[in-house]
């Protein structure tokens, strides 16, 4: 005799919605949970405390209850930031502010996500909120320091380059050619000497980057002048080590209006890497008239980078466990520098890599106007 099969019975959405409100009711971080126009459905008691209130939330549009500033005192338009975000986004650089003018610093995540099971569930938005006032303040204090300490440094290392540089052209002129124990002393240490001037540049940067301290001077640049220059500046360097550098310009570029300080020195970033991570054969040089601005472009054949690291390599202090890497000296700042800079002229780097085979880093810089 066949046994009957029991259908389960679905699950009471009472109780599943009691469970979930007992879930985000025991976060530490303020969670508020929107149907698809913003408007409040779920919320639990770290919101109503991050957010100074104590009446219900429920129903509410979520720009009656958050009001937020960016980093230059503008107001934001929550309810604009949450209806057009598309995929999970987190920022550190917002403010809430308080009916009485009082702001916190706050940390925003947000994530669009179905509110029921399956394709035909509702769609809406969950905001993550945390009070980060003490940590912004303790990295305020760090970037601060770390300006006045790579500011102090700047002038005895620039005399200390100057006077190592000085002793060994000295050297070399008295040795005619030949070299000695004390050449080799000297090059290492003008070397040395270099690479801390670059952490320090770096580092410098880096500060100000984070203080909000850059601005952006908008100037007309030449493209094809600003390539050939950085391929004679670095022609030596790559000739060293055997490389060839190459160049693959697009003749129908144009001027582009953007910082040339910042677009020259992300460029910098990603050709000193190249020369430094590629063994033999060669780096190029390019860019390509694109709508409304410039690609460029910085592709070699050196060591590559692996998938895994490609997800990380732009993190601060990052240093890949490759071996190949690691017989290279430096700091991890480079590329995390260069991010910040191109967010500061709003352009958009992408990278592509394959072990034993090279990388093209690519940013494409839009007209600033």
């Amino acid at each position: 005799m066949a046994k009957s099969v029991q259908t389960p019975k679905p699950q009471n959405a009472e109780l599943e919605h009691e469970r979930l409100k007992s879930l985000i009711n025991s976060m530490a971080d303020g969670v508020i949970a929107t149907d698809e126009h913003t408007k409040i459905v779920l919320y639990n008691g770290a919101a109503l405390n991050i957010l100074d209130l104590n009446s219900d939330m429920s129903g509410k549009n979520i720009e009656a209850v958050i009001k937020l500033i960016d980093g230059n005192n503008q107001s934001v338009d929550i309810k604009k930031l949450v209806s057009q975000t598309k995929t999970s986004t987190a920022n550190r650089d917002y403010k809430l502010v308080y009916p009485s003018g009082d702001s916190v610093n706050l940390y925003l995540s947000i994530a669009p996500v179905h509110l029921g099971y399956g394709a035909a569930g509702q769609k809406g938005f969950v905001v993550l909120l945390r009070d980060i006032t003490r940590e912004k303040s303790l990295e305020e204090e760090r970037d601060e320091f770390i300006s006045v300490v790579s500011h102090e440094l700047r002038t005895p290392i620039a005399i200390a380059e100057g006077n190592i540089s000085n002793a060994l052209f000295i050297a070399q002129k008295e040795a005619k050619g030949k070299k000695t124990p004390i050449i080799d002393a000297l090059s290492q240490a003008h070397d040395q000497i270099n690479f801390l001037a670059g952490l320090i540049n770096d580092l410098s940067t880096l500060s100000r980057a984070e203080r909000g301290k850059l601005t952006v001077d908008v100037e007309a640049i030449n493209a094809h002048e600003l390539i050939e220059d950085l391929i004679k500046n670095y022609t030596p360097e790559a000739e060293r080590k055997g490389l060839k550098l190459l160049k693959d310009l697009d003749p129908s570029l144009e001027l582009l209006q953007s910082s040339k300080l910042y677009v020259r020195e992300i460029l910098q970033n990603f050709i000193t890497n190249a020369i430094k991570y590629t063994e033999k054969g060669s780096v190029t040089i390019g860019a390509n008239k694109k709508d409304k601005g410039i690609e460029f472009f910085v592709r070699d054949t050196g060591i590559g980078i692996s998938k895994s690291d490609q997800e990380k390599v732009f993190d601060k202090f990052f240093r890949s466990e490759d071996f190949r890497t690691r017989q290279n000296s430096g700091t991890g700042l480079g590329l995390y520098v260069t991010v910040k800079l191109s967010r500061m002229i709003h352009a958009d780097i992408d990278l592509k890599s394959e072990i034993n085979k090279g990388s093209t880093f690519t940013i494409f810089i839009p007209d600033l106007q």
